[in-house]
């Protein structure tokens, strides 16, 4: 099977999931195949590449945070089964991806399960760990895992537990991993040990969960969770406690948000005292019934979030992309154009010093062998001058080729390998654009054009109609379905 093939195949199952899982989104499969030409006349994807395995198809909760600070604990809360193990210490040191599965009993499945299916959010992950840890790609089962269970609160979405953070033992392949859930998850759950609320002791979550995600355009998406604050009725300091954590936090630069207090009612100590009980139990109880209502809106996020990536992968493209490409492409045309200046001097120059050198005789002899040659097959004595200019261009001619391709080479490693939340091979597109039968004076990039143009004007008109139809699945505005089904 050739990979085009592979690529299709996938195509074809991911459809068919959609037409039982998800019927809303499958009409969106044919934007995703028209835009998918158009990155592939750029240069931005392979023919056997898509940017519907890009992305997942479910919605995906993301739970992350520090060591011991009771994500694992809340999962089994939420899910109502103790799927993941807990304890003080840390108890599991891989990235847990929790789905819906047909068995009563939960299902412990490897890395290798997520690692090669396209419907989950670490499709062909081990090339990116591999990148950033060389040999660490083969070894995925040590990295990922996935837990199926058989319950209404995993049906429909996918959610990620991860190891917690240690700045000693933390490795790039982890952090790589981070990036890749926060850049993919439809809502991110940022958990802190109430029981150690300073700076210090949350210092790599402050830097890799806060700080990067403060100027995200999609930042609404991360809640900050302050976890196990029952440990705080014993000195009744709750608000002092959940205010240091807040101060703690804005140092990183977050200085507004939503932010949480809970704990889990069924590991937690009992509160002696009724009214301060109550009021624990008050503040968990509003703060959680947030939380798991926004959980509940993933399934609707993540039908925005599909189109909308589209969406902003189109203003990538007119905005960043094509000014970034040729701006490269001006850059190796400058480049080029010198080197080839150089190679004429350089000619020039060797041959006035073979004529000085040589006196005129070794050009003479030259001369009359071109003009012998030339004078069998015509007669005369302009064939041997034009053989004569024949080989002075060959020579510039195989000069100015690899003066291309040195200077492309040069410019590329300037270039991100990957962009954008689709990781658009950027540099793969350049280069196609320096291919020795493409002009070096062409201004825009291959693939760019009236064309280009219209398909993604095309491309955004019906992006337009995926978000009215999926606003009339949702919204009701004159109240005529209400009143209808009232009736």
């Amino acid at each position: 099977m050739t990979p085009r093939q592979a690529l299709q195949q996938r195509l074809a199952a991911l459809e068919a999931h959609l037409r039982t899982e998800n019927p809303n989104l499958l009409p969106v499969i044919p934007t995703f195949r028209s835009f998918d030409r158009l990155l592939v006349g750029l240069g931005l994807l392979r023919k056997d590449e898509s940017l519907a395995t890009r992305i997942p198809w479910w919605p995906m909760v993301a739970v992350l945070g520090t060591f011991s600070a009771g994500k694992s604990t809340f999962m089994n809360g939420y899910l109502g089964a103790p799927l993941q193990r807990t304890g003080n210490q840390a108890v599991d040191d891989k990235f847990t991806v929790i789905c819906h599965g047909p068995e009563a009993r939960a299902e412990a499945l490897p890395g290798t399960a997520l690692n090669a299916d396209p419907r989950f959010p670490f499709y062909r992950i081990a090339d990116e760990i591999e990148k950033v840890a060389a040999g660490e790609g083969k070894r995925i089962d040590n990295y990922l895992q996935l837990k199926t269970l058989n319950s209404e609160r995993t049906r429909g979405k996918i959610f990620i537990d991860s190891p917690g953070f240690d700045a000693d033992d933390q490795r790039r392949s982890v952090l790589r991993l981070v990036d890749h859930i926060v850049e993919l998850s439809d809502l991110v759950l940022v958990f802190f040990d109430a029981r150690h609320p300073e700076p210090g002791a949350m210092q790599d979550t402050l830097q890799h969960l806060v700080a990067k995600t403060v100027n995200r355009a999609d930042a609404r998406k991360v809640l900050y969770v302050l976890n196990q604050v029952d440990t705080t009725a014993k000195e009744d300091n709750l608000e002092a406690v959940f205010g240091a954590w807040q101060r703690a936090i804005a140092q990183a630069g977050l200085v507004s948000g939503r932010f949480y207090a809970i704990y889990d009612q069924a590991s937690a100590p009992v509160i002696e005292d009724e009214a301060k009980r109550a009021r624990y139990e008050a503040r968990r109880d509003a703060d959680l019934k947030e939380i798991h209502g926004r959980i509940g809106e993933v399934e609707v996020s993540r039908a925005y979030r599909i189109i909308g990536l589209v969406d902003s992968i189109v203003k990538e493209i007119e905005g960043e992309l094509v000014p970034l490409l040729t701006g490269a492409l001006q850059r190796w045309r400058r480049l080029v154009l010198i080197g080839d200046a150089v190679w004429a001097a350089l000619l020039l120059v060797l041959f006035g010093t073979i004529a000085y050198l040589a006196g005129g005789e070794a050009l003479s002899n030259l001369a009359g062998w071109l003009g012998a040659f030339g004078s069998d097959l015509s007669g005369g004595w302009p064939v041997g001058l034009i053989l004569a200019l024949v080989l002075l261009a060959g020579l510039f001619g195989a000069g100015h080729f690899w003066i291309r391709g040195l200077m492309a080479q040069r410019v590329a490693r300037t270039l991100p390998e990957r962009m954008g939340e689709a990781e658009l091979n950027i540099r793969a597109a350049f280069l196609k654009n320096t291919r020795f039968f493409r002009s070096v004076f062409a201004k825009a990039p291959t693939g760019w054009g009236r064309r280009a143009r219209k398909r993604i004007f095309a491309v955004r008109e019906a992006l337009a109609g995926h978000v009215q139809r999926i606003n009339d699945i949702y919204t009701d505005p004159t109240g005529r379905r209400g009143k209808a089904a009232a009736e």
